[in-house]
């Protein structure tokens, strides 16, 4: 079984409760949530090895996500825990058109400075080099300070030279960044590292001013392995300079979009690494997302997913 390291942050998440509201004052309902945690979650619930990289607290709220991860068999060994420190939060509100607002309190989450000490870089890079894959985001990226994003950099090259496969998702947040240049100068550093590229057409609008395949393909030509995510469109896919479509059927029942990407990432990755073709794991990514984008929330129920899966 393939062995796979997610990196990145999670966070508290407070989101409007369905059923309960009183005039005077909001009720809202707790969970934890974050990219790459979430992808995590899908991953081990479908079978890949999966461990998680990240800071944390000592705080109750970091220790429910500890236990979180346990309960979904997701490997903690490498999440540093620091003393009078808790994660970061983010609050999801609800707009009068039923669109969502996402406000964010993060400043002083510890996992900002993942990659910041030489010690625990070291250490990390030890632990990772026994696995077969390392996953990240535009997120993860955007997190940290330029010197630990450069010692991050310089781990994976390292693992890439050891057969270690580094997967990217650049899940650009325009409101994490300085400025876009800041953002673009990453991304393309981190792409230099990178084996298998899950990128999503709306991201690379949003950060580029570019949303044809044309222009990816020009701008990601040095990558071996690119999948392009377009939403309810087909996916595209470049491998070793062939591009394929995978078609994505029709979901008729869309109740929350929230995590589809991070869930597609699962399913491609989960098949991918363990020896289907890119066609089939873009497949297995679809079908993954189905399923999650029909309940509410980017973490569905275990038992809800797995209905879904197995339908």
């Amino acid at each position: 079984m393939a062995r796979i390291a997610a990196i990145g942050e999670v966070m508290v998440e407070l989101s409007p409760y369905p059923t309960a509201q009183e005039e005077t004052r909001e009720i809202m309902a707790l969970s934890y949530a974050g990219d790459t945690y979430n992808t995590s979650v899908y991953m081990s619930r479908l079978g890949l090895e999966t461990h998680y990289v990240t800071r944390l607290g000592d705080d109750p709220y970091s220790e429910q996500i500890i236990q979180r991860m346990h309960d979904e068999g997701i490997g903690t060994d490498m999440i540093e825990r620091v003393a009078g420190r808790s994660p970061g939060l983010y609050i999801i509100r609800n707009t009068p058109d039923g669109e969502r607002e996402f406000f964010y309190w993060r400043r002083e989450a510890p996992a900002r400075e993942l990659f910041s000490e030489p010690n625990e870089s070291v250490r990390l890079y030890n632990q990772l080099q026994e696995f077969n894959a390392v996953y990240l985001s535009g997120i993860t990226l955007a997190i940290m300070t330029d010197t630990a994003r450069q010692s991050l950099f310089d781990a994976l090259a390292k693992l890439r030279g050891k057969g270690v496969k580094v997967i990217f998702d650049s899940n650009y947040r325009p409101r994490l960044w300085n400025t876009a240049k800041d953002a673009q100068n990453a991304m393309q550093a981190m792409l230099k590292h990178t084996d298998i590229a899950l990128l999503t057409l709306d991201d690379e609008q949003l950060l580029w001013g570019d949303d044809s395949i044309e222009g990816c393909k020009k701008r990601y030509q040095a990558l071996s392995e690119l999948v392009l995510k377009r939403g309810a469109e087909e996916t595209v896919l470049i491998v070793d300079g062939e591009e394929q479509r995978v078609p994505v059927p029709k979901v008729d029942n869309v109740i929350d979009t929230t995590g589809a990407g991070d869930t597609f990432n699962a399913g491609y990755l989960a098949a991918r690494l363990d020896g289907a073709s890119a066609e089939a794991a873009a497949a297995n990514g679809t079908r993954c997302a189905r399923v999650v984008i029909q309940h509410r929330g980017g973490v569905i129920e275990k038992t809800l997913f797995e209905a879904g899966i197995n339908g």
